[in-house]
């Protein structure tokens, strides 16, 4: 005697999602609360728990299907509960202090309805006869690339810690395997439908291109002072368990020109006929998660020290990582930051992230010849910025006097500190 776990309304308007990987098989034991399902939003990667304890007795989605709001997502035996031909729905809460989207639910009764399974997307693991009870370990793209080449993960052997399978491994198997792999033949192509996260950056990138005209300004910034004034407080802090990068530096300098250059801080409205400004710094960093870019926003820069923002950055980078923010942390941006650097580059001409009207790109660090101020060459650490403003509301004037403030406090710190409140 079973019933059915319908899929929440998530919120934010969301009526289907990616079945990213289920956490349970058909026949296993589940407590309650216990994980079940990932899926994957338009928003974020979201868990689904169990509401009752008992057996799990069929999985209405393979891997990769679009699962339905309002549908059953699977069937189970609750433990104990003679409501036999009753439904469960779920209505959900989001923790937005969480730092990870887990869907809380609550029991209501309804009429039993017959389940409703997607079409699948993607072709993947239909074709494969042989079913493992071993749960494998391998990212959402790597289980990708195995459904891609029609080739049961389960089978496939990870060269990774304690048996995680990356690409190589698959590739590996697909070519030497004993899976057929109709999909791997010289001048094939294989067709990958962008949704989830990716979908929302394509479109609101298409929006960005389309609707702000876009400028873009460089500049150079010597970094030199700042990389040791990091050095000297790194190892302290990080006895105390907190990760003191640069970009704590970087927030804060901007809050702090942002005080002057307001207009940086700001929205326009579709027609240009009002100009919002924002009393809060919410600075937002673009993060190259497993799941895609996201960008994680803190929130009230201005009322931070250096150290809250290292905390918060720290925190917002292994959520986003992870692929599991809190869907707060990523409403509500003002200014955005973009660290491409950090993979390789120097210049850049970021998009800006709609509504916002100003974003910046940091280039890698580098060790370059400078003249100092006795006109000698001495090494200094020197990074490459590149600004991108609407300029429908800034023009090139004030971000180069807005980008030479923000310069100023970089490269002197002690500078910053005396504008402080």
């Amino acid at each position: 005697m079973s019933i059915d776990f319908i899929l929440p309304d998530i919120g934010e308007g969301i009526v289907e999602c990616e079945l990213v990987e289920w956490l349970v098989k058909e026949g296993e034991v589940i407590v309650e609360d216990q994980p079940i399902a990932d899926v994957m939003t338009d928003k974020a990667l979201v868990q689904i728990p169990a509401m009752h304890s008992g057996v799990v007795e069929k999985l209405y989605y393979k891997q990769g299907e679009i699962a339905k709001v309002h549908s059953p997502l699977f069937a189970m035996t609750p433990e104990g509960d003679s409501e036999a031909n009753d439904s469960v729905e779920v209505k959900p809460e989001l923790e937005v202090n969480a730092p990870v989207d887990t869907v809380k639910t609550e029991r209501v009764t309804k009429e039993v309805v017959a389940p409703t399974v997607a079409p699948s997307l993607v072709k993947g693991e239909a074709s494969n006869a042989k079913a493992d009870n071993g749960k494998a370990l391998a990212s959402p793209a790597v289980r990708r690339v195995a459904r891609e080449l029609d080739i049961n993960i389960h089978q496939v052997e990870g060269s990774g810690k304690k048996g995680r399978v990356y690409k190589d491994d698959v590739v590996a198997y697909s070519q030497n395997g004993s899976s057929i792999i109709s999909t791997v033949v010289a001048g094939t192509t294989s067709v990958e439908p962008i949704r989830g996260i990716k979908k929302v950056m394509a479109t609101a990138m298409q929006n960005s291109v389309s609707t702000i005209p876009h400028f873009t300004y460089c500049e150079e910034i010597d970094l030199t002072e700042l990389i040791t004034l990091r050095g000297e407080l790194k190892e302290i802090y990080a006895k105390q368990d907190i990760k003191l990068t640069m970009m704590p530096f970087f927030m804060k300098a901007m809050s702090l020109a942002i005080k002057e250059f307001p207009v940086v801080n700001s929205k326009v409205n579709d027609d240009c006929t009002e100009l919002t400004y924002f009393n809060d710094h919410n600075i937002g960093m673009a993060v190259d998660s497993k799941v895609g870019l996201l960008v994680p926003n803190i929130k009230q820069v201005q009322t931070k020290s250096i150290l809250d923002l290292a905390n918060d950055i720290m925190r917002l980078t292994n959520d986003a990582r992870s692929g599991r923010v809190a869907s707060e942390d990523l409403k509500g941006g003002t200014i955005t930051i973009s660290n491409i650097g950090a993979i390789g580059g120097t210049v850049a001409t970021p998009i800006i992230n709609k509504p916002e009207v100003a974003i910046v790109a940091l280039g890698k660090l580098q060790k370059l010849p400078r003249f100092n101020e006795q006109g000698d060459v001495e090494a200094r650490s020197i990074m490459q910025v590149s600004w991108s403003g609407d300029h429908r509301v800034i023009d090139g004037g004030t971000i180069a006097r807005f980008c030479n403030l923000w310069k100023s406090f970089l490269e002197k710190p002690n500078h910053m500190l005396v504008h402080m409140s």
